[in-house]
């Protein structure tokens, strides 16, 4: 009950929160022309598609205009050279009803944020604030409202130090509080460490729990296989079409799936499996929000497969691949796991005659069920390869207990009986520890790999 309460105080209300009411929304794109600044991958008008795209996906958000200014340094305080700053002060001014300008860079600091506000006399947000917005609204568990609380604390850092300083100016110096010798900076520090750590040991705590969790599914040898891609390119589409689960409900937006999700499937041997569903992947976002996923995303690295998932109509899908890959390779997942990557090609119903061009790759369409068997049949061979399971057969005496044991302990697939001699042919699918468990329990049974 102590730890329920303390839950629920870590999970109060925000003070970073934007709040539920609509706005009216004004995207700005500063375009690099040139320097390492500049993607090669990707142009101006393609970022500015995905960052309206975020706010399409916010209930009460509308796009009121969508603006691309050229920049030399968008690092600098007012990201936009003078005349450029004043061509777009003016444009902002004149939209009806404006409530708020949405900058699609990285992060900006609290200081560039106040002065922006200041001359747009608007609410300004950077794709840090939009994207915690986004999975503030998606967020079901505890888990999410914990990482999203987690990836909150830089922006209160942030703040608190622009604060202070405005405070100071105010006042001409630190004050400390009512004799405790600590100044407000120093308190208010304080208490953010505080729940930061708080923070992270509930978060620990989920983790072990989820660890459990994990090695009683390794006990019943249950393949793992995690599905993984850059948002809304059809992850949870696809685990609907190789499972049947009548449930999941795929959402066309970004960001629609914040924690992950296990599914049950068989493949095609009729070998069961579970399924993981995992948040997406988005460019540009700063790596403390991904970090603060790291636990969710932890499951990836106990996985025994990882499936690739790429939209591969969106004209992003080369930067998009890039980006899921840098992530994963962020999170230490070991290299054998990488390796065997399986990449899919979603969304081929929507191209012509459609063929990959990069080797291995199958193309898919999980709305339509196009390509799920050729990739079922990749999976299981995959799978088989990475957990060391054998396809075998063997006789069994029907009056033992043995078939009724391998039914329990593997995935049997066939079972021819011969009547003559009371026997049966049993074809099975078995880990190798079921399988060193079976020869000590039966060792006169005929085994044939």
């Amino acid at each position: 009950e102590e730890d329920e309460a303390e839950l629920e105080e870590l999970l109060g209300p925000s003070p970073l929160a934007v709040g539920p009411g609509a706005q009216r929304v004004a995207v700005v794109h500063p375009a690099v022309k040139w320097g390492p600044k500049k993607s090669p991958l990707t142009t101006a008008e393609l970022q500015i598609a995905e960052a309206v795209a975020l706010v399409d996906t916010l209930q009460n958000w509308t796009v009121l205009d969508k603006i691309i200014i050229p920049t030399k340094n968008p690092d600098k305080k007012f990201i936009f050279g003078k005349g450029n700053f004043q061509v777009l002060t003016e444009k902002i001014k004149k939209l009806p009803h404006v409530t708020a300008v949405f900058l699609n860079v990285e992060r900006i600091s609290s200081l560039t944020k106040k002065e922006l506000e200041d001359a747009w006399g608007v609410k300004v947000f950077d794709r840090y604030t939009v994207v915690l917005h986004i999975f503030r609204c998606n967020a079901r568990t505890k888990e999410a409202k914990l990482q999203i609380a987690l990836a909150e604390i830089p922006l209160l850092r942030s703040n608190l130090k622009n604060e202070v300083s405005q405070l100071d100016q105010q006042r001409g110096g630190s004050r400390y509080i009512m004799g405790s010798g600590e100044t407000f900076m120093e308190t208010q520090n304080r208490i953010l460490k505080e729940k930061e750590l708080k923070i992270r040991s509930a978060l620990e705590k989920l983790r072990r729990k989820r660890s459990l969790l994990r090695s009683q599914r390794r006990k019943r040898e249950f393949p793992i296989i995690s599905v993984m891609g850059y948002t809304n390119c059809g992850k949870t589409t696809l685990i609907k079409a190789l499972t049947g689960e009548a449930g999941l409900q795929p959402r066309d937006q970004l960001f629609a799936t914040l924690d992950i999700t296990a599914h049950a499937g068989y493949l095609p041997s009729r070998m069961a499996v579970i399924y993981v569903d995992t948040i997406g992947f988005l460019t540009d976002l700063p790596h403390n929000l991904v970090e603060s996923f790291s636990a969710t995303l932890e499951e990836v690295v106990y996985s025994d497969l990882i499936v690739h998932v790429r939209d591969i109509t969106h004209p992003e899908t080369i930067l998009q691949k890039a980006t899921v890959l840098s992530v994963l390779k962020n999170l230490n997942i070991p290299s054998h796991l990488l390796d065997s990557m399986v990449e899919v090609h979603n969304k081929v119903d929507l191209i012509e005659r459609y063929k990959p061009t990069e080797e291995n790759a199958l193309a898919i369409s999980a709305l339509h069920g196009h390509g799920l068997e050729e990739l079922k049949e990749e999976i299981e061979k995959k799978i088989l390869t990475a957990t060391g399971k054998k396809i075998l057969t063997v006789n069994v005496n029907l009056q033992g207990p043995q078939l009724s044991w391998l039914y329990k302990e593997a995935t049997v697939q066939e079972v021819e009986v011969m009547p003559e001699d009371g026997t049966a042919r049993v074809k099975v699918i078995i880990g190798n520890s079921a399988f060193s468990r079976y020869k000590n329990l039966f060792p006169n049974s005929k085994i044939f790999m």
